[in-house]
């Protein structure tokens, strides 16, 4: 059971501080999606791919004093900030990880914007479609978001990037 709780740990450790859960949530499923061995399962939500059980995991981490949440006012809305605690750190120790490559993949990930994340989580989501249908589904699905070719095209450049990193595992 731990494990799992494990792994998300050594996200935490390897990205420092994470800010946002929609970040969070988006840097998990990529993870997830270049092969990395995280257990959580996604559907398509408003802002992406989510997944309720992570959601519940960081949730119970938090209760138990190893991630550290903090909640910011911004404008017109709240803001979550992410970091591991000294316990965290101390649990962590207990478990050995295979995933070498993980670090430098979230450090890569977690420098980006959680709406350019959005967007290359979205595309990986539809990633059994066809370029040109994922690029539909993107401008029909995130509309709001106002994304362009160019964004598109960045994206699939980022997750080849990625794969780039993460090519050991796969």
């Amino acid at each position: 059971m731990l494990k799992d709780h494990a792994k998300l740990m050594s996200a935490f450790a390897a990205s420092g501080e994470i800010i946002g859960r929609k970040k969070l949530q988006k840097m998990i499923f990529i993870s997830k999606k270049l092969a990395f061995p995280f257990q959580e399962k996604f559907q398509f939500h408003f802002y992406g791919p989510y997944s309720e059980e992570l959601t519940l995991r960081i949730e119970e981490l938090c209760n138990m004093g190893f991630i550290n949440e903090v909640k910011e006012k911004k404008g017109g809305y709240y803001q979550y900030r992410y970091s591991m605690t000294e316990a965290g750190e101390d649990f962590l120790k207990h478990y050995t990880h295979e995933m070498p490559q993980l670090d430098e993949c979230l450090t890569f990930m977690n420098d980006q914007s959680s709406r350019f994340l959005e967007l290359v989580s979205t595309v990986l989501y539809f990633d059994n479609l066809p370029k040109e249908e994922v690029k539909e589904k993107v401008f029909t699905l995130k509309e709001k978001q106002r994304y362009t070719e160019e964004e598109i095209e960045e994206a699939y450049q980022y997750i080849e990037n990625l794969n780039k990193m993460a090519k050991p595992l796969q």
